[in-house]
């Protein structure tokens, strides 16, 4: 059993414990609001920006002239996996639900004999890739420095993924994150970006005839690098928000558990502290008694 100097020790560290989870329990909650609202307010614009590219892969013919962003390489033997995870930890298994979502999908595709490498934005998805598919890791996008998702660095990101299609790195990219529902809950998505998927039910179909004013050339140049910089700017604007949600809910929990920790061990204190009283009472009482 341990002494009552220990029990007094450890309910006062799990008070502190309790102090800082509740403080960070306020912070999330403050942030989440502006981040939900931004999150929230980005969707319809990038859903409509994907529907309008997904359709047009649909109807366009295909040939030499199509950038790659919309045709593709030609190929889909090398997959190039963009995770999206968050910088710091106490936000529950947030992070740890994307990156189960990108491993499964890349254990299905190695399972096909393609080829998969990582492109990773974030800290905390980096040990977990390192440690499954060691050499695998093309590049990490450092997001320390960035308090708030800006469409910069999304655009900053997107050029980069577009200079390694140029450059004949990958032939399929696929974007992972997780989109906000509420403070409890927060779903992992996979998404495809390079190229723009085509509807199964499109491809069995002919291809359309498509007259475009101004020319197809300058509409595509315009749309194709922006469809990409939204759909990833949008996957930054979801994360920030399902991270302060899945961090509020996460310390509200440790609040809730270090205060019944603290219940618990103020019980046993106060029961040892009675043996102790009760201890000393028959020792006084016994040598009383011998006198």
């Amino acid at each position: 059993m341990a002494s009552l100097k220990e029990l007094k020790d450890r309910i006062g560290s799990v008070k502190s414990t309790q102090k800082i989870t509740k403080a960070k329990q306020m912070v999330a909650a403050a942030k989440l609001r502006k981040a939900q609202e931004a999150a929230e307010a980005a969707r319809p614009y990038a859903e409509r920006l994907e529907s309008v590219m997904t359709s047009l892969a649909s109807k366009v013919s295909i040939n030499s002239d199509t950038p790659k962003l919309l045709a593709g390489t030609g190929k889909t033997q090398r997959h190039l996996m963009v995770v999206a995870t968050s910088d710091r930890g106490l936000c529950g298994a947030f992070n740890t639900n994307i990156v189960k979502e990108a491993r499964e999908k890349a254990d299905a595709l190695i399972a096909e004999g393609k080829d998969v490498t990582f492109y990773l934005i974030g800290k905390k998805a980096k040990p977990v890739v390192k440690r499954f598919y060691a050499d695998a890791i093309d590049h990490h996008y450092d997001t320390s420095d960035i308090k708030n998702p800006h469409y910069d660095d999304a655009k900053a990101i997107s050029e980069e993924l577009v200079a390694r299609l140029e450059d004949d790195k990958f032939d399929v990219a696929w974007l992972f994150y997780s989109k906000f529902k509420s403070a409890l809950v927060q779903e992992p998505q996979t998404q495809q970006i390079i190229p723009v998927p085509v509807p199964e039910e499109a491809e069995a179909g002919s291809k359309a005839a498509v007259e475009y004013e101004p020319d197809e050339e300058e509409i595509l140049s315009e749309l194709l690098p922006r469809n990409l910089s939204i759909q990833i700017f949008r996957a930054l604007l979801e994360n920030a928000a399902s991270e302060q949600g899945a961090s509020m809910t996460a310390m509200d929990n440790a609040t809730r558990n270090a205060g019944e920790l603290i219940d618990k061990l103020t019980i046993e204190y106060n029961r040892s502290r009675q043996a102790a009283i009760t201890t000393e009472l028959v020792e006084i009482i016994s040598g009383a008694e011998a006198l």
